[in-house]
């Protein structure tokens, strides 16, 4: 693991797969994309193979079936991003991973590949942050054994029984552990993040993000409603 205190990164990597949560990945983009113009910043998007990755999960996907009610045979409505690299062909200096969640998450086939990347590339990272469902992914891998870590509220009974090895928190708006950031759901992430800017690069820098996009944070890690409205707590 390396020292958190050294430089800021400017490797950021983003990881990808059939039904992501958009705003999981977006939110925090956006916010490294205004940063971006003042800070030299890099970026790689990582899935297992190249084709564009949609928001959409494939109608033969096991996971599917379980939903009630099932994703609706008549909705053809989805976003897709393209990788930039795949697990295999990863760059070797990536410094910040992020992982979204979403239903995809829930999908074996998706996220076994991953769960195998993350357990070979982790002691490389500065950090590793999580939005949503992202942590459920994390807790299988095992780099969560023995932290504190969050999750999306409304998915908390399910996240948990991924690995009850990790030191779940029912009440928080995002969580950090050593270097590894979780945040509640979808848009808890943008919180998280613009509180990892503030981290990383400093309160000012995050505050002029957050004014730019005229977007009104929560600084409070623990302030999360969310846990009482879904029965968490």
């Amino acid at each position: 693991m390396k020292d958190t205190k050294m430089a800021p990164p400017k490797h950021i990597a983003i990881i990808l797969f059939p039904g992501f949560q958009l705003l999981d990945i977006t939110g925090p983009l956006d916010v490294l994309n205004i940063l971006s113009r003042s800070t030299t910043l890099r970026l790689s998007i990582l899935a297992s193979t190249l084709d564009p990755v949609s928001t959409s999960l494939p109608l033969q996907t096991p996971y599917l079936a379980t939903l009630k009610p099932s994703t609706p045979p008549n909705s053809d409505f989805g976003q897709a991003i393209v990788p930039t690299h795949t697990f295999a062909n990863a760059p070797d200096d990536i410094e910040v991973l992020i992982i979204p969640g979403g239903f995809g998450s829930r999908a074996e086939e998706n996220v076994d590949p991953i769960v195998t990347f993350i357990r070979e590339y982790y002691p490389k990272l500065t950090y590793l942050l999580t939005v949503c469902t992202g942590s459920a992914i994390l807790a299988k891998s095992g780099v969560l054994d023995g932290r504190r870590a969050t999750s999306n509220k409304k998915a908390f009974t399910w996240v948990k029984q991924q690995n009850e090895k990790v030191d779940w928190v029912a009440k928080a708006r995002w969580v950090v552990d050593g270097n590894v950031w979780t945040s509640s759901g979808v848009a808890a992430g943008i919180d998280m993040m613009y509180a990892w800017v503030e981290e990383v690069w400093g309160v000012e820098v995050a505050e002029e993000l957050a004014d730019s996009s005229e977007y009104e944070r929560n600084r409070d890690s623990a302030g999360d409603r969310f846990a009482e409205r879904w029965g968490t707590v």
